[in-house]
């Protein structure tokens, strides 16, 4: 990746860049969109990555490009900083990360040239989103002489696309991108947010089914669900749904006053805390079983109460939990397209994925890309 970057910039902008970082995609081992609403969440950081290289310029333009915008250049001014529309939108996040600096008591650089190579699949629940703000905020904070602890990386990122990019989302993308570490999950509790690792268990393996089908977490719905969990809520008197246990949400005198679907997505997100800690446990226990059959769990309340599943990642989990070396299946990201995480065995093989996929065109007729992946360490400053 790093040669392909600097092939890139030097056949873009006639120099080669000067600073260089990487981030890693990022797995949603479990916690379905229980980051925004105070919980627990466990991610993985993955060995597919997106590069960012940077050259200060004198003047104070700053021009954008990437391998997955058709090459074509966007070029603004520093000032003012304004949202991007249509194929130039991708710029919305490293410019996020500029309007967010002042915020944190940080300078952003005035003139540059920044391009972004990635062999991260957009719209795959990989977060490739995340990964772009973390590299950028690398480059920029590089580019003054300024040092960024892990922490502030994490709270810059998810500023920037709260604010900039109009995104509600918690902290697990950012969170497990910066965090991540080889061989180990990244485990998230979001009150603090506090963060740690937990040791992955040997012989297991990431697969990746990634539909191709729509991922936009701007178009709304993702919006939506997240009104939907804070008017839960607020109408249980509590400041987050992490407050309350599955019982405690059961027994609550306000429960059956809610709106049926806000009731569903509030129970979604009550009891997929309580997975989380499940599988903590499991994993420390060594129980891979017992780990898959609540990433399955969490499959199902996803698709059937925070119906923020499809039928193509419903089929891709139905076909893949009774195959031989699986252990569990689930959505992973946003959801409402996107892709599916298999954990399994490294008995699983690219024969057994491939089975899948064919399987997946003769149902729907598109293609599925299918990735294996390993953890990986995340994101730093390469040069």
């Amino acid at each position: 990746m790093r040669a392909q970057l600097l092939a890139r910039f030097q056949a873009t902008f006639g120099r080669a860049p000067t600073l260089i970082a990487r981030a890693p995609g990022r797995i949603e081992f479990i916690g379905n969109h229980t980051d925004y609403n105070g919980g627990t969440v466990l991610g993985a950081a993955i060995d597919r990555s997106l590069w960012v290289g940077l050259a200060p310029r004198d003047d104070a333009r700053r021009r954008f490009g990437a391998d997955y915008s058709g090459h074509d250049l966007v070029e603004l001014p520093a000032h003012p900083l304004a949202p991007q529309h249509g194929k130039a939108s991708w710029v919305n996040y490293p410019l996020g990360i500029l309007a967010a600096f002042p915020d944190f008591g940080l300078c952003a650089p005035a003139g540059f040239d920044l391009y972004v190579v990635s062999n991260l699949p957009s719209g795959a629940g990989l977060s490739s989103s995340a990964a772009l703000e973390l590299a950028s905020a690398l480059v920029f904070a590089a580019a003054t002489n300024q040092q960024i602890a892990r922490e502030q990386l994490v709270a810059i990122g998810r500023h920037a696309e709260n604010h900039f990019v109009g995104v509600p989302c918690g902290i697990l993308d950012q969170g497990v991108c910066a965090f991540g570490q080889k061989d180990h999950l990244v485990f998230i509790d979001c009150r603090g947010p506090q963060f740690s690792t937990v040791p992955l268990l040997p012989d297991t393996r990431f697969w990746i089914f990634n539909t191709h089908t729509k991922h936009a977490l701007v178009d709304g719905l993702y919006a939506e669900r997240n009104r939907e969990c804070m008017q839960a809520a607020q109408r249980l008197g509590v400041s987050q749904l992490a407050a309350l246990t599955p019982e405690a949400f059961a027994s609550h005198p306000e429960k059956n006053a809610l709106p049926p679907a806000v009731a569903r997505r509030a129970q979604h997100v009550v009891e997929e805390i309580a997975r989380v800690g499940a599988v903590h446990r499991a994993l420390h226990a060594g129980d891979l079983h017992n780990t898959g059959a609540l990433l399955t769990a969490s499959h199902r309340s996803s698709q059937h109460l925070f119906e923020n599943s499809t039928p193509e990642l419903d089929f891709l989990v139905d076909t893949l939990t009774p195959t031989p070396g699986v252990y569990g299946a689930r959505l992973t990201g946003g959801g409402f397209g996107g892709a599916v995480m298999a954990l399994t065995h490294t008995q699983f093989s690219q024969a057994h994925a491939e089975q899948i996929a064919r399987a997946y065109s003769k149902k729907f007729g598109g293609e599925v890309q299918i990735l294996e992946t390993r953890t990986a360490d995340g994101a730093n400053l390469v040069a």
